[in-house]
């Protein structure tokens, strides 16, 4: 015949278990995909991309600011390669990162940083903090967010979205960087 356990031993057992679930759950999830280029062509891919954090560089390192991108401090934003550039006073880069386009597309010119908010929910409903807006383009403000939960955006389903989202990370660089009137400079 077995032997009853006292209440806390079930208790305790049990604890036990639950943390090494959790345990091996965050190991199984750091050893998941984790992708090392952006989309190379400038399509909208159907399933959303999965940008390299900025903190992950490339083996042969970051992609070159694009050369017709301006002067001075800048954050240069190329369309077509889904990348952000926060560029110095000195005209080099200080940090580079992808990022997840909208489905409007700002057109490539000279713009500044005209508006800033520091959450609210996005247009594709999903909570953003971050938010610094530098155009509109038909009705549509376009500008740079990330999601409070660090998650991609998800499909528009026809929907008309301004917002280029970047990894949480990047978006608290880049708010940090650029404050009103900061030049944004989009390239294709």
């Amino acid at each position: 015949m077995a032997a009853l356990l006292p209440s806390w031993a079930w208790v305790s057992g049990l604890t036990v278990a639950a943390t090494a679930a959790v345990v091996a759950l965050a190991v199984q999830a750091d050893h998941g995909p984790h992708p090392t280029a952006a989309p190379a062509a400038h399509t909208r891919p159907t399933a959303s991309p999965s940008p390299t954090p900025s903190a992950t560089p490339s083996p042969s390192g970051p992609p070159a600011l694009p050369e017709a991108s301006g002067v001075g401090r800048r954050i240069v934003y190329a369309v077509g390669a889904h990348r952000v550039w926060l560029v110095d006073a000195t005209g080099q880069p200080s940090r580079t990162f992808t990022v997840w386009a909208g489905t409007v597309d700002p057109k490539p010119g000279r713009y500044s940083i005209t508006a800033r908010t520091a959450a609210t929910v996005g247009s594709d409903g999903v909570k953003v903090e971050h938010i610094v807006y530098f155009t509109a383009v038909s009705g549509v403000n376009i500008g740079f967010s990330n999601a409070l939960d660090g998650s991609s955006p998800p499909p528009a389903n026809g929907a008309q979205t301004g917002g280029i989202r970047l990894h949480k990370e990047d978006g608290a660089a880049l708010w940090s960087f650029g404050d009103y009137g900061t030049k944004v400079s989009v390239v294709e």
